[in-house]
């Protein structure tokens, strides 16, 4: 082999072995949700949130001089395809994940990332048997930067019972982990408040004619609908219930925070309510944060801050632990300091939740949504 041939090689080894050191020192954090499917604008919200908290962390430096990057994995909110996904992510080696959205995807890609020992922090799922299970079974890092079912439901059950003491009142759910989760925890605590339903049941997500529900709800004669599901689905049924000339006020939890409801609902959404944490789009550590997102085109509404906030908390972290070992992260953000993010300051407990969430009822009206008074 020629001298001029054996340098080259040499070079080029060298530069890949360069490549693959720089590539090694970057900090990989997967963004896990509905990419894809009847829920991507969570998708789209996550990976907003997501990439606008690395780009400005990477632009203030990086994190302990490392640059972050994202790697996208869609799970289509789907259970099985989430356990896929989570194999892929620990196969690739990645130690955190940004993820995932629905409960029924987070709960049995948690078992996967536990096994492994990386961390999972979900920006939006709130059943609680997600962190409830991981501490039971001793699993340190699955985490949630979002509020949990039995919160939402101790917050908005007992108003649901004053306010409507003397009006009938239907639960509905979508027999998933999130909308059955919170709609359980939203009957028990306004059930203990003096309250009983006139009707609770399931429907089936992914149904376009729920004229018999509809039915069933104005022979009953309901005032007040609760319905633990998403926004395709709420959509539809207000739509055809104004078509059978059948109006009620309809409360959700968290998912309707998305422009895709009123898409779906139309005129027949006016009015609705629905309960989320306090708007983190007025908190003056998101200003910066907000303005440049919508300076890009992007509303950051629905989780997008939460998102933002899941890669601050894993920055912060890794800084804090001074190693990007996962079991080390989630033991110093579990500390019981807290950390700075766009949403506030957040501090975990000893399960990996949140302390101290608030919330407010927002109220859609005329395509747009804005807290009210209680």
């Amino acid at each position: 082999m020629k001298l001029t041939t054996i340098i080259g090689a040499a070079a080029l080894g060298l530069a890949f072995g360069a490549q693959g050191a720089r590539a090694q020192e970057d900090i990989v954090i997967a963004v896990a949700g509905p990419i894809t499917g009847q829920l991507a604008t969570i998708g789209d919200q996550f990976k907003t949130g997501a990439q606008a908290a690395a780009d400005a962390i990477n632009a203030a430096g990086g994190v302990n001089g490392r640059q972050i990057k994202l790697s996208i994995q869609d799970d289509v909110c789907d259970p099985k395809q989430a356990v896929s996904v989570a194999n892929r992510i620990v196969a690739e080696g990645i130690k955190f994940i940004d993820g995932h959205a629905c409960s029924g995807s987070s709960i049995p890609a948690s078992a996967v990332y536990a096994e492994a020992g990386v961390l999972m922090m979900s920006p939006a799922s709130s059943n609680p048997v997600l962190t409830d299970a991981a501490a039971e079974s001793g699993w340190p890092t699955i985490m949630r930067l979002y509020t949990r079912d039995d919160a939402q439901g101790a917050f908005i059950g007992p108003w649901i019972a004053e306010k409507y003491k003397d009006k009938n009142v239907v639960i509905l759910h979508d027999k998933s982990a999130y909308g059955q989760g919170v709609a359980d925890a939203v009957k028990a605590t306004m059930n203990t408040s003096g309250l009983n339903e006139v009707m609770y049941e399931g429907i089936n997500a992914g149904d376009k004619d729920y004229s018999a529900l509809v039915t069933k709800m104005k022979e009953l004669k309901a005032d007040v609908v609760y319905f633990g599901g998403y926004h395709p689905e709420a959509g539809l049924i207000l739509r055809q219930s104004a078509e059978q000339g059948f109006k009620f006020q309809l409360i959700m939890p968290d998912s309707i925070a998305s422009p895709e409801f009123w898409q779906v609902a139309g005129p027949a959404g006016e009015g609705t309510m629905f309960v989320f944490p306090s708007d983190p789009q007025s908190k003056p550590e998101a200003k910066e944060a907000v303005e440049k997102i919508k300076a890009s085109g992007f509303v950051p509404e629905g989780f997008t801050l939460f998102s933002y906030a899941v890669v601050q908390a894993v920055a912060q972290g890794i800084e804090r632990a001074g190693t990007d070992d996962p079991m080390k992260v989630a033991e110093a953000l579990k500390n019981g300091e807290p950390i700075s993010t766009v949403v506030g300051q957040i501090t975990f407990d000893e399960k990996g939740d949140i302390k101290d969430a608030t919330y407010d009822i927002n109220q859609w009206h005329d395509g747009q949504y804005a807290p009210i008074k209680p």
